[in-house]
């Protein structure tokens, strides 16, 4: 399960940071042209929506990595998953029921995410000794 949760984290990080990039990097006219569905919405949102992914992508690897707060990778994991969720309601009102399945199944890994490390395969935090010690002594 270990093993699992890390390639899917592995995974899913690759493809948000790939996506968020896309969107926060290139300008938005090439933007609207990969993704349709961007020039009906204000190019704020859109970039939002980049930073979003990013962010998240880097909050699915780095906090559990380190070890720093590693609970920080499940609150990125259901941060993500509910933007999953905001896509899949944004394709629905659209009529994009083909864009339904990827935000579906990206969501659902997500949570699969966030369920494993929250409950059954939690990443333990780091411990500073000098930070141990001084508790101790007090």
């Amino acid at each position: 399960m270990k093993i699992t949760l890390w390639i899917l984290q592995g995974l899913l990080a690759l493809a948000f940071l790939a996506a968020g990039a896309l969107k926060l990097a290139m300008p938005i006219a090439d933007v609207n042209d990969a993704l349709s569905w961007t020039a009906d919405l204000p190019t704020a949102l859109v970039r939002l929506i980049g930073l979003a992914e990013v962010l998240g992508a880097v909050g699915l690897i780095l906090p559990a990595v380190t070890r720093i707060r590693p609970h920080l990778t499940v609150l990125a994991a259901l941060g993500l998953a509910l933007v999953m969720v905001g896509a899949t309601v944004f394709h629905l009102i659209r009529g994009e029921y083909s864009a339904m399945p990827p935000t579906l199944i990206l969501g659902a890994l997500l949570a699969f995410v966030a369920w494993g490390r929250a409950v059954r395969v939690p990443i333990t935090p780091r411990t500073d000794a000098s930070s141990t010690a001084s508790r101790a002594s007090a």
